[in-house]
């Protein structure tokens, strides 16, 4: 019912920098592919800090990017292109407790594989007072990062009620 009625706690999404809009735009699929007034539904969140991080698969032959390269939990090479910055991270999740936001849901890409990064965005929003912190790789560690988004939002969202 908090969903349907849209009861949830306020919550922010925390992601890769540059995917902001990530679960806005969604996977594309609509009931009718000919629809010319296509109806997205509503997002869970009401703030997103987009974090400074990325990390990329390793190919075969793709050229590598100069980053560190570390084995996933799921066995594949991981290059960790830019290292997580906390220090502006903590600057930003610091706006969204001014503006009385407790819940935080978390999803890097890759980090079904690579969860070091959203690990370290858990421990620092847990140092710094958030009362509901949903990891996606945690949540649902799937490949496909719009499922696994959505599903780590509505957890942040949804939570804090059911355990009042």
């Amino acid at each position: 019912n908090a969903l349907l009625e849209r009861k949830g706690d306020r919550c922010a999404l925390v992601t890769t920098k540059g995917f902001k809009d990530l679960l806005h735009i969604g996977n594309q699929s609509r009931p009718n592919i000919f629809d010319l007034e296509i109806k997205c539904p509503g997002v869970l969140y009401e703030h997103v800090v987009e974090v400074d991080e990325r990390v990329a698969l390793v190919q075969d032959k793709s050229a590598r990017l100069g980053g560190e390269v570390v084995k996933g939990v799921t066995g594949e090479e991981v290059e960790v292109v830019t290292p997580i910055n906390l220090v502006q991270l903590r600057k930003d999740l610091a706006e969204c407790l001014r503006n009385d936001i407790k819940a935080v849901a978390v999803m890097l890409l890759h980090s079904y594989t690579f969860r070091a990064h959203e690990h370290a965005v858990g421990e620092l929003c847990k140092e710094m007072g958030f009362s509901q912190i949903s990891l996606s790789s945690e949540v649902m560690p799937m490949v496909k990062a719009v499922p696994r988004g959505l599903t780590s939002c509505a957890d942040a969202y949804l939570s804090p009620s059911i355990q009042r």
